[in-house]
């Protein structure tokens, strides 16, 4: 089977047809390609190892998210290979504009944080390249995935956290219907997690779509 994103039939899916093919493209191609007028969010491919450790070796970038820096392209081909690999919930942040992967956003398996999720609540996590901060390229990006988990799931709710030295990252989620629960919780597993609070917030998708049902 060729790579979902080399289809042309899926290249140009966009939110609106979600409803009605999100599912059939699921399951019968295992991989979603989502995108806006800036951006794909497409399955990572071995050949963005290189891109890869260029964003994800910035000293900046990972300890916000609590992970540690890159240091080879093996390790960021690894990482493809072991934490990026799940096509139907963990995608590339592409720009279009330069055809690179700048970023990732995910949701469920591959964002391990210990965060009080309910039974069953998935916890979502992104990242994106230093050079590509405060331009609304993540904003965008988490928007278009909340989307397609609001059209071709039935997961209820979504939990996720930021450290509260890194607000910026609390804005994109707030942006995109977050809402704090008023819980900071402290993760030693994260890396540089020891003494770092992380503040919880949460989106609840069923009070969305009763609104969407009801309009």
């Amino acid at each position: 089977m060729r790579p979902a994103d080399s289809r042309p039939e899926l290249r140009g899916l966009r939110l609106g047809d979600m409803a009605v093919y999100g599912y059939l493209y699921l399951t019968k191609y295992t991989a979603m390609i989502m995108e806006t007028s800036r951006i794909v969010l497409r399955p990572w491919r071995d050949s963005d190892a290189a891109v890869l450790y260029k964003w994800a070796s910035d000293p900046d970038v990972g300890p916000r998210a609590g992970w540690a820096p890159h240091q080879s392209v093996e390790e960021s081909l690894e990482v493809i290979r072991t934490v990026f690999n799940d096509v139907t919930n963990t995608w590339a942040i592409e720009l279009k504009e330069t055809g690179e992967a700048i970023g990732a956003m995910g949701f469920g398996p591959s964002c391990n944080c210990r965060l009080p999720a309910r039974d069953g609540e998935p916890l979502i996590g992104y990242w994106i390249a230093k050079p590509y901060w405060n331009k609304g390229i993540c904003t965008d990006a988490l928007r278009l995935m909340i989307e397609h988990i609001r059209c071709v799931t039935d997961i209820k709710s979504l939990i996720s956290g930021h450290f509260v030295d890194n607000p910026a990252s609390g804005r994109v989620m707030e942006k995109c219907g977050f809402v704090p629960t008023g819980e900071t919780v402290i993760d030693e597993t994260q890396y540089q997690g020891a003494g770092r609070p992380i503040r919880v917030l949460r989106l609840e998708l069923s009070d969305q779509r009763i609104q969407k049902e009801s309009n």
